[in-house]
């Protein structure tokens, strides 16, 4: 096992890597990946993941949109900040810098997991101002019953010394602890999906980005302010997820003001990597969100299944 992930070795088969190139923004070199033409989508990846999981969504977005994926701070081949910047608000403030730099306007803002939780804090911080945002298997809502006065004192203090996460990336780089890790997520990958995020979870700059921003995350404020979100939400739940209660959807959309037009979109058999397993449904679900937000943007009917 190497602790370190380096383009030259580790990016030579890096999925869509002709797509990739990097950026300097706020301070950072950004490993981002662009492909397509037409509106903007911008693709944010969750806790612990990389551009890799849009590995087989962004292509077929590609066919109607310019896509726009990068790693997020500390994660894949995206450099590490300061630890204060793996915050929520430093997350967005981040990402927000290099959607300024590569001086594109943003037309539909897409999240997983952690990452719709980005694109709304950006949209609050009026740095975006999308056409719609879409969750899938949001994380916009604090952890539930204990895990929520637990988790983030247990991850500050495993991100707090260097040890934690050096023997977190030595154990999880196993096959055997990857596969469980996956499982854990209700989702089912297949071969190469594992290894992707076995390459990952070896790298311990990433394993302490992702520790870090678990430690540093609160969604208390974002809770809050949902309340007054304006910007259309479309929500995408696999039924399976054991990472983000599906019922946390659910509760989103009830919180909503009666004038935000809201969807959700619930597939069964998949989980929290719901995306990565039918990225058929999720291309599918993304054109009819865009679609729904016309004649302000222009896509294709949704009718081609890739």
């Amino acid at each position: 096992m190497t602790d370190r992930l380096l383009w030259e070795r580790d990016g030579v088969d890096w999925p869509n890597r002709e797509s990739s190139r990097f950026v300097e923004a706020g301070g950072l070199m950004w490993h981002v990946q662009q492909m397509g033409q037409g509106p903007v989508l911008l693709l944010l990846h969750g806790t612990g993941a990389s551009t890799h999981s849009w590995r087989d969504l962004a292509p077929r977005l590609a066919a109607q949109f310019t896509v726009i994926a990068p790693d997020l701070p500390g994660h894949g081949f995206t450099a590490m900040p300061a630890p204060a910047q793996l915050s929520l608000t430093g997350m967005a403030r981040a990402v927000a810098d290099l959607v300024d730099v590569l001086g594109l306007t943003i037309a539909g803002a897409v999240g997983h997991s952690a990452g719709a939780a980005i694109a709304v804090q950006m949209v609050f911080g009026r740095r975006i101002a999308p056409q719609v945002v879409m969750g899938m298997n949001a994380a916009l809502l604090p952890l539930d019953g204990a895990a929520r006065v637990l988790f983030p004192p247990t991850a500050r203090l495993m991100a707090a010394t260097s040890l934690a996460p050096r023997l977190f990336a030595w154990r999880a780089s196993d096959r055997t602890a990857v596969t469980r890790l996956i499982d854990g997520t209700g989702s089912t990958l297949d071969e190469r999906g594992l290894a992707l995020y076995g390459r990952l979870v070896g790298d311990v700059k990433h394993v302490s980005a992702a520790l870090g921003m678990m430690a540093r995350w609160n969604l208390e404020n974002l809770e809050s302010r949902l309340r007054g979100l304006e910007v259309p939400l479309s929500l995408l739940v696999g039924a399976r997820d054991r990472a983000v209660p599906p019922a946390h959807a659910r509760r989103v959309l009830a919180g909503l003001p009666l004038t935000t037009p809201a969807t959700l979109t619930v597939l069964d058999g998949l989980g929290h990597l719901a995306h990565e397993e039918q990225p058929e449904a999720a291309a599918r679900f993304i054109v009819d969100a865009m679609a729904a937000t016309e004649p302000r943007v222009r896509v294709r009917a949704a009718g081609g299944r890739s």
